[in-house]
């Protein structure tokens, strides 16, 4: 190839990589403060941007039609549910619109008559995988409600509409009648055979204030309960290895002769579970989190350190893959947060940001490990997490005041802000502003007590940020 048509090949090259790569200057991350447990103390300024981008480059496909984009699966013409799902949660909590409404954009375009996703895909359009797997709906609904946070709800995507319809169908669908036990998907399973990774209580207590049907969902989160300590009950096992698959009664499920070991291991179904759990303790402190992830601390500590933690155990404590992988290091590291040694929650953090893979499995995890760790795994009602008075908005800094003895909001920025819109916490429109001053003013004295969303537009971009009306 001669040096002319070297150029243009490289110079075409440049030309179509895909968009969604590219757009990174808007990455930013909130760093919340959970209300429960430790964060580390030794987190580096970039550590977690570095690392998004380095998995959005390698796992990102792009060039599907109407703007979608999927996440390579291990075999990379593939791409499953679970995936997109958690690219959803990276991007959502990421800032990263444009991969989030890529992702989205899959999800929709291959959802079955249920609502869910189907759940393996060739490409971007072929359905090798039929009917759901419940663990994108869980992972996908919570990426919706932060999406409707931060970029608000519009004509492209009303995403906390997207988010309660998505609920609604979990709610018909992905759990059993009767008996609130998490399905493993909309077309099987139930009271004989369940997934105990799949088990998000926090998200459950979410998904029941967001839809005002706590009722429901806290139901939901006692089952899960129930169903981890019998399976740890009923198999002897040690600390906090629950069984990749189990029946409601803790028992073996009959159903998963092709998991490994039929199911009855801790391995790489079950390895997600502390970090499942140890979300919950993260948001809501429950005391039930708090028995399990202890449990976890103890195993930890048994080994050796989180260093020593191995690819997967039998329930007795045997070691089954004797290598590391983020996968299980990760998800122990997250369940650390609940430990009252800074020195240990610091030394995961460490173990963890030094564990790479290229695996599709292991790589996409391992961010939403570090996401965890670091605060931006944040509950999307938590005031704790948006209600601080000052964000970014194409990298520059805005501050939000309320005046309450006038019953203003002043918003103060130093770039052009055009609009400001306040949602509700059900994501409906209560004022719409168009700014034309430089330091704006709200008046919000229409305003109920309570908590609502500020987004704010400048000519590039939006960004949102919760406040409190008194």
């Amino acid at each position: 190839m001669n040096f002319k048509i070297t150029f243009i090949f490289f110079f075409l090259s440049i030309i179509y990589i895909p968009h969604i790569k590219s757009q990174n200057a808007v990455i930013n991350y909130d760093n919340a403060s959970y209300p429960f447990g430790l964060k580390p103390t030794n987190i580096g300024t970039n550590d977690i941007k570095d690392s998004y981008i380095s998995w959005k480059n390698n796992f990102v496909d792009a060039n599907c039609s109407n703007n979608a984009a999927r996440i390579k699966f291990d075999q990379p013409g593939f791409s499953v549910s679970e995936g997109i799902a958690y690219g959803m949660l990276l991007a959502a909590y990421a800032n990263d619109k444009e991969l989030l409404d890529g992702l989205w954009t899959y999800y929709k375009t291959h959802m079955n008559g249920n609502g869910v996703m189907n759940w393996k895909i060739e490409g971007c359009s072929t359905v090798v995988g039929q009917n759901g797997a419940t663990d994108a709906e869980l992972d996908a609904a919570i990426a919706l409600i932060i999406a409707g946070n931060r970029f608000g709800n519009n004509s492209t995507f009303d995403y906390h509409q997207d988010a309660r319809n998505l609920i609604a169908a979990m709610k018909q669908h992905e759990v059993e009648a009767n008996t609130y036990v998490l399905k493993p998907g909309d077309a099987w399973g139930g009271s004989e055979n369940t997934n105990p990774s799949y088990f998000a209580p926090g998200y459950f207590k979410v998904f029941g204030e967001f839809t005002n049907d706590s009722s429901f969902w806290n139901a939901v989160v006692d089952k899960t309960y129930q169903i981890l300590n019998a399976n740890l009950s009923v198999n002897n096992a040690v600390d906090c290895l629950v069984s990749d698959w189990c029946k409601a009664d803790g028992s073996y499920s009959e159903i998963v002769p092709w998991a490994h070991e039929a199911g009855k291991t801790f391995y790489y179904d079950a390895g997600r579970t502390p970090w499942r759990i140890a979300t919950d303790y993260l948001w809501y402190g429950d005391s039930r989190a708090l028995n399990y992830v202890q449990k976890c601390e103890n195993f930890v500590d048994s080994k050796g350190g989180i260093d020593q933690i191995k690819a997967g155990y039998k329930q007795d404590g045997t070691v089954i893959g004797n290598y590391t992988d983020p996968v299980f290091t990760g998800s122990f590291a997250t369940a650390l947060q609940s430990s009252s040694d800074q020195n240990k929650v610091n030394q995961a953090y460490t173990t963890l940001k030094s564990q790479t893979s290229t695996a599709y499995f292991a790589a996409i995890l391992r961010n939403l490990y570090l996401y965890t760790m670091t605060g931006n795994l944040y509950n999307p009602l938590s005031s704790s997490a948006l209600s601080i008075d000052e964000f970014l908005l194409d990298g520059n800094k805005i501050e939000i005041y309320t005046d309450i003895s006038r019953n203003i909001l002043t918003i103060d920025s130093s770039i052009k802000i055009d609009n400001a819109v306040i949602y509700d916490m059900s994501g409906k429109t209560v004022l719409i502003n168009k700014i034309d001053s430089d330091v704006p003013e709200i008046n919000i004295e229409s305003l109920n007590t309570g908590s609502y969303i500020l987004q704010v537009t400048s000519e590039n971009n939006v960004a949102s940020r919760k406040f409190v009306a008194y």
